[in-house]
């Protein structure tokens, strides 16, 4: 038989067909999971689901107080004082995971070649569902991932230390650093500032067409911790979490179902599709 090309590949595209998503719930409260164990399970349920064992697997968890680093964190991102940090293999820059946090690690077999924006459009839509079930409007920003709370327009955000926004320092000096101007600076006071301030991060990595990392939602944290580095390299905008924005308790406990919920929807009804790939013209 004569050989022949390959067809190209739009031309059979096919969707690969979803299976039940399975939660498994870690530890929270008092048996937070340390980083490491949950990584070290993500790892295994990662080969497990590679080899088709087990079907696509949300891990659920709190961790105790501690700081990531994914691949394209910069060193002046990091905590000034020398507090540990875990460097990690996900997308993403420095960021904080600890109580009040509900952090999520959907280990998921997408086909190939993976569209990994898709993947992360989904679980921010996830997310966004959730906020809006407690009655917080959040949305996407463009060219950052994640899930925001938008400020105000710029022309009515109160200045900073007397100065008018045309001069914020965070934007005209490369060397002014947030961790070392106090609270008016800090990324936990944005929404004082009434600046658009993060309420879940997202950070993954794919491997042999397998999902692994995911998101953190800030519940009711101490944002405080955010205020030693840079969150996510973002130095002109802040974090918050539900608890703050509606301005009563949030338990992880009352989000933990909810989450759930919106992470099945999504997920078991996405239609996962590969990554087109662009032809080389002649």
């Amino acid at each position: 038989m004569a050989w022949a090309p390959f067809a190209p590949y739009e031309a059979s595209r096919e969707a690969l067909a979803v299976s039940e998503l399975r939660f498994v719930r870690m530890g929270f409260g008092a048996e937070a999971v340390e980083y490491q164990v949950a990584w070290d399970e993500q790892r295994r349920v990662h080969a497990a689901r590679f080899a088709d064992e087990v079907p696509d697997t949300c891990l659920l968890l709190e961790h105790p107080p501690v700081y990531t680093a994914g691949r394209r964190t910069a060193d002046d991102e990091r905590p000034l004082d020398g507090t540990p940090v875990i460097d990690v293999d996900r997308g993403g820059k420095i960021t904080w995971h600890g109580p009040g946090q509900l952090v999520g690690y959907p280990i998921q077999k997408l086909p190939r070649p993976v569209d990994v924006v898709a993947h992360v459009r989904r679980l921010e839509e996830a997310l966004i569902r959730t906020c809006a079930e407690f009655g917080l409007e959040t949305t996407r920003v463009e060219g950052r991932s994640g899930v925001w709370v938008l400020g105000d327009p710029v022309e009515q955000r109160p200045s900073l230390g007397g100065l008018s926004l045309d001069f914020d320092p965070r934007l005209a000096d490369e060397e002014f650093d947030p961790r070392l101007n106090g609270p008016e600076y800090a990324p936990s006071n944005a929404g004082q500032r009434r600046e658009d301030r993060k309420i879940a991060a997202i950070g993954i990595r794919v491997a042999k067409g397998v999902t692994m990392h995911g998101f953190a939602l800030n519940v009711n944290p101490d944002n405080v911790w955010f205020d030693r580095i840079i969150p996510c390299g973002i130095r002109d905008a802040g974090v918050t979490s539900l608890a703050n924005e509606l301005g009563r308790d949030v338990t992880v406990t009352e989000v933990l179902p909810v989450v759930e919920r919106h992470l099945k929807d999504v997920l078991e009804n996405a239609e996962l599709m590969p990554r087109i790939i662009e032809k080389a013209s002649a």
